[in-house]
């Protein structure tokens, strides 16, 4: 046992972890769904616990085993896209960190990685007109201030993949579609520039894969950090179904939010709610709980084989 260690605390559900407390590593921070804690100046860990998030909300039911199956499919792309850009993954061991017993517990929901400077940047690519983006185009015929074709219909495919960032939202508040120039004013024209350029880049990549395999991913989020170089670095998690859309190829349709391996089927259950999307977030059914942890594993075993 490492001196001062507690063993990990965790709300539990099912085997769900909602949350951890690891009193010999101090907590950074507690997002929507990660623990964050200091390994030291230069590395942190990051555990990915089964909380559940919508519309920028978390709820009080886990979806179990929801942690382990984002680390995975993350790490998936991580490696995959390697040759694009580099990523914050180290290879640093975590039983030297954590005790044997929260090893076992945390190994297949935890990475080891470099503490960036974040930019602060939803890195947004859509390649279909679909979710708020499907909302802001019925309405001004543009999404992020990019004009689009007329007559486009909900879930159409858009002729090239498109930019459309976002303010990274604190926990509880709300992320905010903003213009590419937006952007550009915040953290410079050559970062934003970067950023758009390495995203559609990284997203047309994925997607021509997942393709092959029976998938399509609709839209998907990237975050970065910049290194001591200056150089763009991929962090957090990517194309996992939490921060992407997973379409079934075969079952795509035009004109209907298709159906998904990923938690919009969430969302298009909340939005049958009296819910103004803000907290308390109302109670999750036990069934909707399950049905997500199958979607999300069905996408895992797709991509991975």
């Amino acid at each position: 046992m490492i001196p001062g260690h507690k063993i990990l605390e965790a709300t539990m559900n099912d085997e769900a972890i909602f949350e951890t407390s690891l009193d010999n590593l101090e907590m950074i921070a507690r997002g929507k769904v990660r623990d964050i804690y200091a390994i030291d100046d230069d590395h942190m860990l990051i555990v990915t616990t089964d909380r559940f998030s919508a519309f920028d909300v978390v709820f009080d039911e886990p979806i179990p085993h929801k942690g382990e199956l984002l680390t995975e499919v993350s790490n998936f792309w991580f490696d995959r896209t390697a040759g694009l850009i580099a990523n914050h993954l180290t290879d640093l061991d975590l039983r030297d960190y954590v005790s044997a017993a929260d090893y076992q517990r945390l190994r297949a929901r935890s990475i080891i990685v470099r503490r960036l400077e974040t930019v602060p940047v939803e890195a947004i690519v859509r390649g279909y007109v679909i979710g708020s983006g499907w909302k802001d185009y019925q309405a001004t015929g543009q999404i992020c201030g990019i004009e689009l074709p007329p007559g486009l219909q909900q879930a159409a495919q858009l002729p090239e993949p498109i930019f459309t960032p976002s303010t990274k939202a604190e926990v509880g508040d709300h992320d905010i579609n903003v213009s590419f120039d937006d952007i550009a004013a915040k953290i410079g024209s050559g970062k934003a520039n970067a950023i758009r350029e390495k995203s559609i880049e990284l997203y047309r990549q994925a997607a021509d894969y997942a393709r092959e395999r029976g998938i399509i991913i609709a839209d998907t989020k990237f975050e970065f950090g910049i290194d001591s170089n200056d150089e763009l670095v991929l962090i957090d998690e990517i194309l996992t179904p939490d921060s992407s859309r997973y379409w079934p190829a075969d079952e795509y349709r035009v004109g209907i939010s298709p159906p998904s391996y990923d938690k919009q089927f969430v969302r298009d259950y909340l939005e049958t709610l009296d819910w103004d999307k803000t907290p308390p977030a109302p109670r999750l059914p036990a069934d909707i709980v399950a049905k997500t942890m199958q979607k999300y594993q069905q996408v895992r075993d797709i991509l991975l084989g």
